[in-house]
């Protein structure tokens, strides 16, 4: 099942409200969708999206990434061969992670349809359903308060929180007030996207703690590289805490599980190259005893799709931040996964079931 054609274009989907963290504002969700055609007529699909703060791929980045280095490496080349492929796509090319993996997804997609398998069986099939959380975007605390009014109002019974981005004692007001807004049942997840000191963060928590706010886990507290810090703020409060920018590649992964220094692990596809990578930082996470989520960056609902396959795959794998999609103006892929309030349920078509893509090409580069 040779590889005959790989084209790319971009897309852009306008935001309903703007999404803001510590580390960004953004109002469009651009992406690079990627199209591998095979001489049987099989087709896969993949998504990049750039995220030019946390991963570094941009746009021009992607593109040149997929048409200079993996087209001439793939083309001609069996499907088929598939552990082959997704090796050499981590060999030829440092770091350009997103490309990575939306061509990682497309082969995905590719071999689990040749194989007549929907992509999440193919991976190892645990379940087929999932339950994603909605994030509530840094504003000041009335408007954060308000927002995660409405998202519970919505059916949804996790909210993730972003924070960081100013003083402490104003992340603790809004944590207050959104707390004060939603009642107690509601289980609230922290982001401070790398936007505290180790010393910020274990004052914040515990303060957090000791009001009574009944935080599930607070996510990426320190800045990525500083596994010290983070192993700090683990060790000094109850609150579970979870790696997400500190863990890209196995080898991060394996550092973090063996110093102890997150009690979690948030494992994205454009952070670890795709999927294949993804599946050996959740497989040193289990046998070491750490449970790991799945999340995203702002994507359509493509790269969303495959992620959620990767996910329901897996036994650890236990909680999902696949709320991007529901963040978007429109929906412009015809199949995939699909959303009932938070509910997510994965469609048994083969491969990742992607049916059509909506007319938003703004530029061919095949």
């Amino acid at each position: 099942m040779k590889i005959t054609r790989i084209e790319t274009f971009r897309v852009a989907v306008p935001l309903i409200k703007p999404f803001k963290t510590a580390l960004r504002t953004v109002t469009i969700a651009d992406s690079v969708y990627v199209k591998i055609t095979c001489e049987n007529g099989i087709v896969g699909w993949g998504e990049a999206p750039p995220t030019l703060v946390i991963t570094g791929d941009s746009l021009k980045s992607i593109e040149a990434s997929i048409h200079e280095v993996f087209k001439p490496y793939l083309l001609s080349k069996s499907v088929l061969q598939l552990e082959l492929l997704l090796q050499g796509i981590h060999q030829i090319l440092v770091g350009n992670v997103s490309a990575k993996a939306a061509i990682d997804m497309a082969l995905y997609d590719c071999f689990s349809q040749y194989c007549k398998l929907p992509l999440y069986q193919l991976l190892g099939g645990y379940n087929n359903t999932l339950e994603t959380d909605y994030t509530v975007s840094v504003n000041d605390p009335i408007e954060m308060g308000e927002d995660a009014a409405s998202y519970v109002k919505q059916g949804f019974t996790v909210l993730k929180i972003k924070v960081g981005k100013d003083e402490i004692q104003t992340d603790i007001n809004r944590m207050i007030e959104i707390r004060r807004r939603v009642g107690k049942e509601i289980k609230l997840r922290l982001d401070a996207n790398q936007g505290w000191s180790p010393k910020e963060a274990v004052t914040a928590i515990r303060k957090m703690e000791d009001l009574g706010l009944n935080i599930e886990l607070v996510e990426q507290p320190v800045k990525a590289a500083d596994i010290q810090g983070l192993k700090k703020v683990t060790d000094s409060v109850d609150t579970l805490i979870m790696a997400d920018e500190a863990v890209f590649t196995p080898n991060q992964a394996f550092e973090v599980l063996k110093t102890r220094s997150a009690d979690l692990i948030n494992i994205k596809l454009m952070k670890s190259g795709g999927i294949y990578r993804a599946q050996i930082i959740n497989h040193l996470a289990e046998v070491s005893g750490v449970e790991c989520m799945v999340g995203s960056m702002i994507e359509t609902k493509l790269g969303i799709t495959a992620a959620a396959h990767f996910a329901a795959s897996k036994k650890n794998i236990t909680r999902y931040d696949f709320d991007a999609p529901l963040m978007l103006a429109e929906d412009i892929v015809g199949g995939g996964i699909q959303y009932n309030g938070r509910s997510i349920t994965l469609s048994d078509q083969f491969g990742l079931g992607i049916n059509h893509i909506l007319g938003h090409e703004k530029e061919n580069v095949g």
